[in-house]
């Protein structure tokens, strides 16, 4: 098995989620006592916020290219950076190493083209939703068309993404406000929807609607098991 190595704390409330699902995909596979072999790094994510609000992408990329030296120093084989927002300087991050970097927007997309969709809608943090490295990547490497929510929608999420959930706090009536937005995104002819911050998960689930949800978490998550039980399983 190889050893999955984790940028996290990006927030560490959904960082917990990744590690739960790493270990629940290995024990699903081999069964037993098994669980992941992880290489943690987590970051103190108020020094990323605010490099995030201000704009200085190049410094957070810096800052998070020597958190994955160290993760592939602990003898990490592959990366996830376990958040949506920070894949913005994958390339950074990926320079900075030898290991292979599982991209989330590569996971998310192989599994939409799995199932047959074509036009997907994509919530986020406002960086995600309203710049090009997510949506492009999509877009060209897996013809796939992003639709994403009207100005003030995407305001809304990007604020209970933020003051809500990277806090850990779970409001009944934000998860009406993205349940009406994910009916709407539908309503203008997304077949499914992304639920593209890592968070969004713990607060909507497929249980809540009928329309399609692809967690990114966990599909990143699920990508990384296949990647490192490849071996075992061969």
């Amino acid at each position: 098995m190889k050893t999955i190595g984790v940028l996290g704390g990006m927030s560490w409330e959904s960082t917990q989620s990744y590690y739960r699902a790493l270990n629940e995909g290995v024990k699903r596979e081999l069964g037993g006592f098994h669980s992941a072999k992880v290489a943690l790094y987590s970051v103190d994510f108020a020094e990323i916020e605010a490099l995030q609000q201000q704009g200085r992408w190049d410094v957070a990329g810096e800052r998070l290219a020597e958190a994955a030296q160290r993760v592939q120093a602990a003898g990490a084989d592959l990366l996830l950076i376990a958040t949506n927002t920070m894949h913005k300087v994958a390339p950074q991050v990926e320079a900075a190493i030898e290991i292979p970097l599982l991209h989330i927007a590569d996971a998310t997309a192989e599994r939409l083209r799995q199932d047959g969709i074509r036009r997907v809608g994509l919530l986020g943090t406002r960086f995600t939703m309203e710049q090009a490295f997510y949506k492009d990547r999509l877009t060209e490497r897996f013809g796939i068309e992003v639709l994403v929510p009207e100005a003030e929608q995407r305001e809304r999420l990007h604020r209970v993404i933020f003051d809500e959930l990277c806090q850990g706090c779970i409001e009944p009536a934000s998860k009406a406000v993205f349940l009406e937005i994910i009916a709407d995104l539908h309503a203008r002819g997304a077949e499914a929807v992304i639920l593209g911050c890592t968070e969004i998960a713990l607060l909507v689930g497929q249980a809540d609607t009928l329309v399609p949800l692809y967690d990114t978490t966990a599909l990143h998550a699920d990508a990384a098991v296949v990647a490192a039980l490849a071996e075992e399983k061969a």
